[in-house]
């Protein structure tokens, strides 16, 4: 018997904290749990037009946050000028970064680069083990991932300095709830540490059933079990602090969406502020505005909660 999916409660915006920019589909790696579809043969990518609004948009609305997604975001050839930049003005950037990124042809000089900047370095890994990070981010990734971190580690990174700030990001296997967040994060020091790896917090993220992970799951006939399980676990007071009623997302086109989910999703921003353009061009204050919601929306609100920058909840 097939169940109705539930309604998702109402949300509105708080004040912005976040502008969160998709710079490009293009990566070096085709991860199974990809929500964006990213790889080695995408060509979408901002244009330089687009990417010298950006700082204007931070400086005008007081965004105290740039963080740069993909892709893979350092492969944009925009990147170093538009961080350089943003960390002129005092703006903090949050570079999510895959690792093998760093250890890519004419990357070599990456790490150092980030350092300088004082970036801040979202990392996925997705287990502290060879056999189930290579399973869901190919072969030879976790050693490659493991140079990525020795490599920020000399630099500093992971050492509770804000300017070196290191976090990594656990995302399950399948289609199940990340276990809690405090309690990985022990096992992660203890596993990492036997392997010379030091990093500041693990943020656990639930896979989100939409792109090449809901193609995955349909095809295993999992999709509608992981849809129960996503809207059964739905805890309210998770949704005081979704990322979405602190942040804006934009994608390599410029157009303005709530989170990068619905970004992937195609669900546009409710009213009329939809480009990155119009944040530019007229007086606005985004604070009270709807989010568009969907069912998506119950994998940030499941059990502890998901979101960027990890559980909502202890």
């Amino acid at each position: 018997m097939t169940v109705s999916p539930a309604l998702f409660p109402p949300l509105q915006r708080v004040a912005l904290t976040t502008l969160q920019v998709n710079l490009g589909y293009r990566c070096n790696q085709s991860c199974a749990h990809c929500h964006v579809n990213a790889g080695p043969t995408r060509t979408e990518m901002m244009e330089a037009e687009l990417l010298e609004l950006i700082p204007l948009v931070l400086r005008r609305h007081r965004i105290g946050c740039l963080d740069l997604t993909g892709g893979a975001p350092e492969l944009h050839p925009g990147f170093r000028k538009l961080v350089a930049e943003v960390r002129s003005a005092g703006i903090a950037v949050i570079d999510r970064c895959n690792l093998t990124i760093l250890n890519e042809p004419g990357h070599g000089d990456l790490a150092e680069f980030l350092a300088e900047q004082g970036v801040a370095v979202t990392a996925s890994l997705p287990c502290y083990t060879a056999d189930n990070v290579d399973r869901q981010r190919g072969d030879g990734v976790f050693d490659r991932s493991l140079q990525g971190l020795h490599q920020l580690n000399a630099l500093g990174y992971g050492s509770g300095d804000p300017e070196r700030q290191l976090d990594l990001v656990y995302n399950p296997l399948g289609a199940a709830l990340p276990p809690p967040q405090a309690t990985l994060e022990a096992d992660y020091k203890r596993e990492l540490a036997r392997l010379g790896i030091r990093f500041d917090r693990l943020l656990t993220l639930a896979n989100m059933p939409i792109q090449r992970f809901a193609r995955q799951l349909e095809l295993k006939g999992e999709l509608d079990d992981y849809w129960q399980v996503l809207e059964q676990a739905h805890n309210p007071t998770n949704l005081e602090t979704v990322m979405c009623r602190q942040l804006v997302s934009v994608d390599w086109e410029g157009s303005l969406y709530d989170c990068d989910f619905n970004q992937q999703l195609s669900l546009p921003r409710p009213g009329v502020i939809r480009h990155l353009r119009d944040l530019l061009e007229v007086e606005v204050d985004l604070s009270g505005d709807s989010i568009h919601t969907g069912r998506h929306c119950f994998g940030c609100t499941a059990g502890a909660g998901s979101s960027c920058g990890g559980a909502l909840q202890a």
